[in-house]
């Protein structure tokens, strides 16, 4: 150990020696905390005996910890270079014995490594910024860089990094920023990467080297450290102890960007949207503590609390300007519900000649469940399956004549809620079934023989839509119970559960943090399952991700697919009959959609410069490029036939201004952000068209059917 620790020590002090170049402000060292080496302990030895797949702490193991490490910190390649991996590389294979002697000193030398190089390759950005660029030049780069190896030297990173900041001050260029402007921009951005490097604490640095570590096992699997425990609890529950308000940070200060409904903010009349909360004390007459400059989440801890307690907040007003005059703002804190995250319905109508059909949408953005309401027998739980029930019984009475179940983006949550909701739509059977590391299998089904809804059914998917939403859809397939739309799921095909660290380890406050195991693997009731493939509409769209981008098949140590005995179930219907009419109608109608139209044609140029992978940094030949982009979308705008469709497609149509996250105006952003939203949902209405179809078929049978041409049917791949 001695030994190991001396090496460590001189290496870094040899990296210190040869660095030329002054990071700004010297960087706290991190060090682990004895409580995250037991915790690191006692996850290894419960993934060891509880993991679906049971894995060894290794030298294999030891070496895919090493290369995931190395791949969370510096994706692109754009910090390290090939010697300080050959540096490291000497303990690759003893990380997983390290760490079960409690030994984490390796994985903090690399990652104070990691940030030693980050702030010397900010420095060297805001030193190119005096020099500016030569946009004459023909050069290229390359904005995707995480197959490419290492860079063997400084000059070569240097390289890197002097053509990265020469893309980012020609975007700025081409949005109208004058060379000054620019400057201050970019000097400003690098700056605060720095800010935010000093402010990494060793707990982060521990939860990035424990997520390596689950995650080098299967994708699936995760650490949270106490924090981030707390955040996963909230958007299972949907609900916090707080003033009801969500915040982000602009201009260096915790601001709110939206107040909950109900909630002690918005009741109090006190705060708008843009207010900046400058200081938070505790109780009426607490000391007040200054957060500008503070990380958020450090802000949002403050902000949290007890039931009841008292909260104030020093805050300046979003229409002050920077030097205007604070006000102080008292708050109780109340329990407050996320709403917004809670399942949501709307009503649709869908004519055709002189028949309308209703059209129930409920939106259900996860499955979530507060879990240890359940547990204590709380009539009132909050859970996807009692909102969507509730919602179900709205729309029956609002006489609707379909339901679609909009899934898109929603990536799972709890599996007895896909389990319980599925039995809203088909009574008592089986649903889904799992398989544990022994074999076994067990047949999750739904008990009570009622349904909230036999009507007709539709399934909204796409690549976001991951896990339960998976088991949801597929169940609903197999049973022949709904029509699936969309484009392919995720293809998550296991079961995880969560484990309380502190419980397992008796401690009396929360230290440890939890870990999200993996258990088992989850079958469709035919046998199949949705691991690695997904679910495959009945009626396919465009795909707006590559499965090698997004999804369970992006990952390269997913688990495979595979297939069991199917379950005993009957099903309820039989779509088939109906998908070659409904494919072709809905066919007719895309080909007619310029916004479908559209989605191709940015598809295609998407991969086109995805595969393609340089970007040039010729002034002239950017602006050709940006020029030909402006000339399509007035095109577009243009064409009379589009109707109030244009309308959409100016409203999503964002022209690239060269700016991040937090630098534009607050208020602007907000508004742009609206106007996004408040575009047409293109997917959506034809989901909806294509239920409307449904409905018209099987009303008058065989007079659709003979507007349509089976044999010519054909979806969009």
């Amino acid at each position: 150990m001695k030994r190991k620790l001396l090496w460590i020590t001189l290496f870094l002090a040899t990296l210190a020696q040869g660095a030329t170049l002054d990071p700004g402000a010297p960087l706290p060292e991190l060090r682990p905390a004895p409580q995250e080496a037991r915790a690191a302990h006692l996850a290894a030895e419960l993934l060891g005996r509880y993991h679906y797949k049971m894995p060894p702490v290794d030298d294999a193991l030891s070496q895919k910890i090493f290369d995931n490490y190395l791949k969370s910190l510096d994706p692109e390649k754009l910090f390290f270079v090939q010697a300080d991996i050959d540096n490291f590389s000497r303990e690759r294979a003893r990380l997983g014995v390290a760490l079960l002697q409690e030994d984490l000193s390796v994985p903090f030398a690399i990652f104070n490594l990691y940030e030693q190089r980050a702030a010397e390759r900010f420095a060297y950005a805001r030193a190119l910024l005096k020099t500016g660029f030569d946009f004459r030049q023909n050069e290229s780069y390359q904005f995707a860089r995480d197959k490419e190896a290492w860079p063997k030297t400084e000059a070569e990173m240097n390289e890197l990094w002097r053509k990265r900041l020469k893309n980012d001050w020609l975007r700025l260029k081409l949005a109208g920023k004058d060379d000054r402007n620019i400057v201050d921009i970019l000097d400003k951005r690098f700056d605060g990467f720095h800010k935010r490097l000093g402010q990494v604490t060793s707990a982060d640095a521990f939860q990035t080297y424990m997520n390596a570590y689950t995650t080098a096992i299967e994708p699936h699997t995760n650490y949270m450290g106490p924090r981030a425990a707390e955040d996963f609890d909230i958007s299972m529950r949907l609900s916090l102890v707080g003033i009801g308000a969500v915040l982000t940070e602009s201009d260096d200060f915790p601001t709110i960007r939206e107040l909950v409904p109900g909630g002690p903010a918005s009741l109090s009349g006190q705060l708008t949207i843009g207010d900046h909360i400058a200081g938070v004390a505790q109780g009426k007459t607490g000391a007040m503590t200054d957060v500008q400059g503070w990380r958020l989440d450090d802000a949002v801890q403050l902000i949290r609390g007890a039931p009841d307690s008292v909260v104030v907040l020093d805050v300046l007003p979003a229409d002050a300007g920077p030097d205007g005059i604070h006000k102080l703002v008292t708050l109780v804190r109340k329990k407050v519900s996320l709403e917004q995250q809670a399942a949501k319905s709307s009503v649709r109508s869908v004519t055709d000649g002189k028949v309308s059909r209703r059209i129930g949408v409920i939106t259900l953005p996860s499955f979530y469940e507060d879990v240890a309401a359940r547990q204590k027998g709380a009539r009132d739980y909050r859970s996807a399956t009692r909102d969507v029930a509730r919602l179900l019984d709205e729309l029956n009475k609002d006489k609707v004549d379909s339901v679609l179940i909009d899934l898109r983006n929603n990536g799972g949550g709890s599996l007895a809620e896909a389990v319980e909701l599925t039995g809203l739509f088909i009574g008592k059977g089986p649903v889904v079934q799992q398989r544990d590391a022994s074999g076994a299998i067990a047949v999750e089904s739904d008990t009570d023989p009622g349904v909230a809804w036999s009507g007709p059914l539709g399934v909204l998917i796409n690549r976001g839509s991951a896990s339960a939403s998976e088991i949801f859809a597929a169940a609903i397939q197999d049973y022949g119970r709904g029509l699936i739309i969309g484009e392919p799921s995720f293809g998550k095909g296991t079961v995880q559960t969560m484990i309380d660290l502190d419980r397992i380890a008796k401690n009396s406050k929360p230290q440890f943090g939890e870990l999200k195991l993996t258990i088992a693997q989850f079958f469709r009731i035919n046998g199949g399952t949705t691991q690695l493939r997904g679910v495959t509409p009945d009626i396919l769209f465009p795909s707006t991700s590559g499965a090698e981008d997004f999804g369970e098949s992006s990952f390269d140590n997913a688990l495979p697919w595979m297939q069991i005995k199917a379950a005993d179930y009957v099903p309820e219907g039989d779509l088939k009959g109906l998908l070659p009419i409904l494919a072709t109608l809905h066919d007719a109608r895309v080909k007619k959609d310029r916004n479908f139209q559209y989605l191709q044609e940015d598809l295609a140029l998407s991969r086109l410069e995805r595969d393609k992978n340089l970007v040039s940094l010729n002034e002239a030949e950017r602006r050709k490029e940006r020029d030909a982009q402006e000339a399509r979308l007035r095109s577009r705008e243009d064409r009379k036939d589009a109707g109030a469709q244009n309308a959409s497609v100016r409203r999503n149509a964002r022209p690239d201004d060269g700016l991040q996250p937090g630098e534009r105006n607050f208020a602007n952003e907000l508004a742009a952000e609206k106007t996004r939203k408040s575009g047409e949902d293109f997917v959506l209405n034809e989901a909806v068209n294509i239920l409307g179809d449904e409905m018209e078929v099987l009303t008058t049978g065989g007079a659709l059917a003979a507007r349509a041409k089976p044999d010519s049917a054909r979806v969009p791949e």
